[in-house]
């Protein structure tokens, strides 16, 4: 049967209810619901397509884009069962692609069952290669083989494999994103929550804006130095980081006091410091030598939150830079995916180092055991 009078083309809001009967007929389980897809068509960074042969929706495709990024995900693909067996699927996936490399995506990533054979041989036909299983992850318990695909040439990672930990607060970017190199560079370490708030408690600056203070890049140094890894501090300035933040003179002054003694710390160890800027052309010869970087950046280019946040840099390619994130939005209907080997420009990596007015950067390098710079 030909597909000749299917037309492709973005969801509307009128839409909403075919889709919502087509999702219940397709899946059994972790449906979108009505509210979801409204979202997806009026607000979300996502791209939702719709199959119509004359007024039925008869399939559809929903792209999540990773803002900031070069990376998009395939959330949810679905066809009416008397129209599948005709390439359909196929057909959308290729229209999809397409709109994601016209919006500046250069990586799609998607999750599917290890059961779904049928999509399974569809992905791989369209070039999607497994790079991760995941346990537990379906409603039902049931795994997901993770699947991706390059729209664009990717070098060869020079680290392929570096843990991932998510985030269990809103304060604690800095210990997760340490905990992630510290894991992948010494894989006898055992990763929790525990060891997560630890970190905090050495690390933090005590005060913020509001709420529990985060985690200085002095702060974070000493706690990898202290758990015997050969550590380096880049940061372009001597000043106190974050002390633009606090508008109360009293916690300014607690900050102040927190970082000078850091600071005496820092100077009764091993620890090396070098002042100036930070970009990707600087860590560069480091990480190929096998170091990874805890880095501070402005969350603002991914979620709109102006508010200062640490990633862990893992690779860069001669246009890419890879970074896993620790802040995964579940309310965005984000999975650990979305955070992984999350890859950006050279040019858009460079516009989100540092924090603040005026800008400050901040990196700590953690050296494979038998290397030192």
């Amino acid at each position: 049967m030909s597909n000749s009078d299917i037309q492709f083309r973005p969801a509307i809001a009128a839409d909403v209810a075919q889709l919502v009967a087509l999702e219940n007929q397709c899946f059994d389980s972790d449906q979108l619901s009505r509210r979801s897809f409204k979202w997806m068509i009026n607000r979300a960074n996502a791209l939702l397509l719709v199959a119509e042969e004359q007024t039925n929706i008869v399939g559809y495709i929903l792209l999540l884009y990773h803002q900031g990024t070069s990376l998009g995900r395939v959330y949810s693909l679905a066809i009416a069962e008397q129209f599948r067996n005709r390439g359909l699927a196929r057909q959308l996936m290729q229209i999809a692609e397409r709109e994601a490399l016209n919006n500046g995506r250069s990586f799609l990533r998607l999750e599917v069952r290890p059961d779904n054979a049928g999509a399974i041989r569809l992905y791989e036909s369209l070039g999607y290669k497994t790079f991760e299983i995941v346990s537990d992850y379906y409603d039902d318990h049931t795994d997901a083989v993770r699947m991706m695909k390059v729209l664009h040439h990717q070098p060869e990672l020079v680290h392929p494999h570096v843990a991932h930990y998510s985030q269990t607060t809103d304060f604690t970017c800095g210990p997760a994103s340490l905990m992630m190199v510290m894991k992948t560079l010494r894989p006898s370490i055992e990763l929790s929550r525990s060891l997560e708030l630890q970190i905090w408690r050495e690390a933090t600056t005590i005060f913020m804006t509001s709420g529990h203070g985060g985690c200085s890049p002095q702060g974070l140094t000493l706690a990898a130095n202290k758990r015997n890894f050969v550590t380096t501090l880049i940061t372009n300035s001597i000043d106190t980081p974050f002390i633009n933040s606090v508008r109360s003179e009293e916690k300014k002054s607690v900050v102040e006091l927190v970082h000078q003694d850091f600071q005496t710390e820092i100077e009764q160890t091993d620890i090396k410091v070098e002042i100036g800027n930070i970009d990707v052309e600087v860590l560069r010869p480091m990480v190929e030598k096998g170091a990874l970087a805890v880095l501070l950046i402005s969350s603002y280019r991914l979620n709109k939150s102006k508010s200062p946040h640490w990633v862990v840099l893992v690779s860069i390619s001669d246009t890419f830079v890879y970074f896993h994130d620790p802040d995964i939005d579940w309310d965005e209907n984000k999975s650990v995916t979305d955070c992984l080997y999350i890859p950006v420009t050279h040019k858009e990596f460079n516009q989100i180092l540092g924090y603040g007015q005026p800008r400050y950067q901040a990196a700590v390098i953690l050296q494979p055991d038998s290397e030192r710079f």
